[in-house]
Formats: structure tokens, C-alpha cells, sequence
């Protein structure tokens, strides 16, 4: 990778011993992780850098938090805001870092919030609580839970994914007022249990990862008529030939060249990498694997794509690979990195 030089930003829940953010460099040879420090925030579920690399942005127990980023990667606090509602579980911005988009699992909101040129997050703009009950059984409570929100690539719409309905509710993005508008909903498998979704690198096709079904749903993606319009083309399963009652899916990222997806399985703790068909945007799986650890929360795939770490949420643990895609195999590289409750991950390079 040259010259470049990347951390990795982990979240936390600070519930147990940790207490913040931990800050690792990485090593893209070995592909490894060194913590340097943690930043002291209340349960930083879910983070993101601004695509200008100057800022992060992270969930907190008070609502949302905004960081400067320093030449070396260290964090430095500068405001932190009330999202109108419970606490989020998920962050996203607009490519141009205009707004902050949260998601909220406890009460099934979507909050709007406006961002400063100096990073720093000002007021609500819009707030939509999701509302309904979705299908009910025993095991699953089906009020709205909010688990994911995405900006569709062409920056329209922004895609709330609710795995408590089995919905994910597209709304039309209003930039100049600060609004979100009901557009569409995508309407997926009944007690599929949707948990998010990520789009192609060009654009094309979107992949819904459902907890529940043990399913990736593949759906190409377009505006016709000013409307987005989702249709499925592939449904595969994140298990393999031999389906397990144990199996949540957990975790999905796909590569930065878009050649692969990834995804991990709570309970039968596995990693399943599947190769993109960029022309139909279906997938194929090429490797399933063991990750070593119990409760693969989340997943990061380094730049160099050949390897890629797992956040083992109740081993307490970092554990990392390197991917063989001659052989279709997987092989851990080096001890797992001690860590209390790794929640999510952000890749950066630094400026």
C-alpha cells in the first residue's frame, strides 16, 4: 500500500471495562492492529469518518458526539448533541457532509441532523419515528428497531432498514430544508429480521443481510421516474449446505475493489466471502470459514482486501486473517488483540 498509513477506530460498549473508542495503527503487511489509546466516550455503538477525513462521528448514551481528526489519527473531541430520542445504534452521512443521519433500534427513529463547516453537529433538522408491529412471535419482539441507515449511492434517498417489521422504509432526502420524506418501501421475506444493507461500488445493486433468515437478498437499484426503484434478483444463505437453529447473521462489508462480499454468523461463529458478479450483482460463495472467537458482532476488511479482522463481541477479542483467494481459504495471523465488547469499525487512511 506504499507509503500510506491507516488506523482503525473500534466502538465499544462500556457497559463492563472499556471505556471509549480504542485507536489502533495497522500494519498492512502483516496485517495487524497495535492499540495506541482509547477516547473516553459512553458506548460508542457505531462510528464514521466524514468522507473530507477530517472528522468522526460516533454514537454516545447522550445522543451523537463529533470528533476532529488529528494528523496521526488521535481524536479530539469538539461537540456532542441529543438526537431527539432513545439512544442510536447507527451513523451515516450524505457525501458531502451535510447531514448526520442516526438510526435508532430501542424507539424505531430516524434523525436528521445538520453539520457545521467546522465539523461540529448543530441542530435536528428532521426526526421520524417508525411506527407498526410487524408479524409476532414468541422468540421476536416485532416493534420497529431501526438497525441501519444508508444513503443510496446517488445520494436521493436514504434507506432505514427496520428488523423489527421486516421493512426497509426509503425516504427522499430534501438537502436545502433539512427534510425526509416517505418515498417507498422495500418489503422484505416475513421473520427475515433485515439488519442492514450496502450497496455495489458502482452503484447498481444493493445486498440486505437478514439476522433471522440466515439470507443475503440481492437487489439491483435505479431511479426511474424520480423513484427508487429495488428489484431482487438473488436470495443466498449465509450458512452453507449445513443450516444451524444457532445462526444469526451478524455482520457484512464488502471489499473496497467490490470483487468481494463478506459476512459473519453469530452462533455457529463463522466468516462466509463471496464473490460479485459485477455484471448481475449476484454472489457466489467461495470460502466458510471459522473465525476463532464467539459473537462476530462485525467485521472490517483492511485495503489491501487480503485481509480482514473479526470483532468477537463476547470473547472480548480482535482476531485477524489473511485470505487466500487462490485456495478459498482463510488463516488467522497472529494472537487476537484483547478488547472489551468491540462493537463496530472504521478503516481510515490518514490525510
Amino acid at each position: 500500500m506504499g507509503n500510506e498509513k491507516y488506523v482503525a477506530y473500534v466502538g465499544t460498549y462500556t457497559h463492563e471495562n472499556s471505556i471509549g473508542i480504542h485507536l489502533y495503527d495497522l500494519d498492512m503487511v502483516k496485517g495487524s492492529l497495535k492499540e495506541r489509546k482509547v477516547i473516553p466516550i459512553n458506548n460508542p455503538s457505531d462510528l464514521i469518518v466524514s468522507n473530507s477525513g477530517k472528522y468522526l462521528y460516533s454514537i454516545a448514551d447522550e445522543g451523537v458526539e463529533a470528533f476532529k481528526i488529528l494528523p496521526d489519527g488521535d481524536l479530539e473531541p469538539i461537540n456532542e448533541k441529543w438526537i431527539g430520542g432513545m439512544r442510536g445504534c447507527y451513523v451515516e452521512l450524505d457525501d458531502e457532509d451535510r447531514y448526520l443521519f442516526v438510526g435508532g433500534y430501542h424507539d424505531g427513529r430516524v434523525t436528521m441532523m445538520k453539520l457545521n463547516e467546522d465539523g461540529s453537529i448543530d441542530s435536528i433538522a428532521d426526526g421520524i419515528f417508525h411506527k407498526g408491529m410487524g408479524r409476532s412471535i414468541a422468540q421476536r419482539n416485532f416493534s420497529p428497531h431501526v438497525t441501519c441507515v444508508k444513503v443510496t449511492p446517488d445520494q436521493k434517498f436514504l434507506c432505514a432498514v427496520d428488523s423489527g417489521l421486516d421493512h426497509i422504509k426509503i425516504y427522499r432526502l430534501d438537502y436545502e430544508h433539512g427534510k425526509m420524506k416517505l418515498a417507498d418501501i422495500l418489503r422484505c421475506p416475513l421473520e427475515s429480521a433485515p439488519r442492514m444493507i450496502r450497496f455495489s461500488r458502482d452503484g447498481k445493486f444493493a445486498y440486505v443481510l437478514c439476522e433471522l433468515s440466515n439470507n443475503v437478498e440481492v437487489y439491483s437499484y435505479n431511479v426511474k421516474n424520480d423513484q427508487p426503484c429495488f428489484e431482487r434478483v438473488q436470495t443466498i444463505s449465509t450458512q452453507g449446505p449445513k443450516a444451524n437453529d444457532i445462526c444469526a447473521a451478524s455482520g457484512m462489508e464488502i471489499s473496497l475493489d467490490g470483487d468481494y462480499l463478506f459476512c459473519t454468523n453469530a452462533g455457529v461463529n463463522t466468516v462466509v466471502i463471496y464473490k460479485v458478479d459485477k455484471e448481475t450483482g449476484k454472489l457466489e460463495a467461495v470460502c466458510n470459514s471459522m473465525i476463532s472467537g464467539d459473537y462476530p458482532k462485525m467485521l472490517g476488511i483492511f485495503p489491501d482486501r487480503t485481509h480482514f479482522m473479526s470483532l468477537n463481541h463476547e470473547t472480548n477479542e480482535i482476531t485477524t486473517f489473511l485470505v487466500n483467494y487462490d485456495n478459498n481459504t482463510i488463516l488467522m495471523e497472529g494472537k487476537p488483540v484483547k478488547v472489551d465488547k468491540p462493537n463496530c469499525v472504521y478503516i481510515h487512511k490518514l490525510l
